[in-house]
């Protein structure tokens, strides 16, 4: 299989994962963001997944921070509809 080098092309790729993740554990997305422990928790799904997209990219585009935009833009972004048990509201 030919790496992927297209920077568009390994966004696409690295969102997939992400929106997997997101649908395979959407109880875990859950807790991590109303927990504020969301890395701690997606850790090693997160990883894994991370793991299989390097394979799948050339280095160059490994060593980008292109995963990590898109566990931002997916993972995160997506699962804000969750409120947070801690809240971010200041009291005036």
């Amino acid at each position: 299989m030919e790496l992927i080098s297209d920077e568009k092309r390994a966004m696409r790729a690295a969102r997939v994962y992400m929106d997997d993740i997101g649908q395979y554990y959407p109880k875990l997305v859950e807790q991590g963001i109303k927990e504020h422990n969301i890395f701690e928790l997606m850790h090693e799904h997160i990883e894994e997944a991370r793991l299989d997209f390097n394979k799948r990219v050339s280095p160059e585009i490994a060593a980008s921070k292109i995963f990590d935009y898109a566990i931002v833009d997916v993972l995160i972004k997506r699962a804000y509809k969750y409120e947070s048990d801690k809240g971010c509201h200041s009291e005036h």
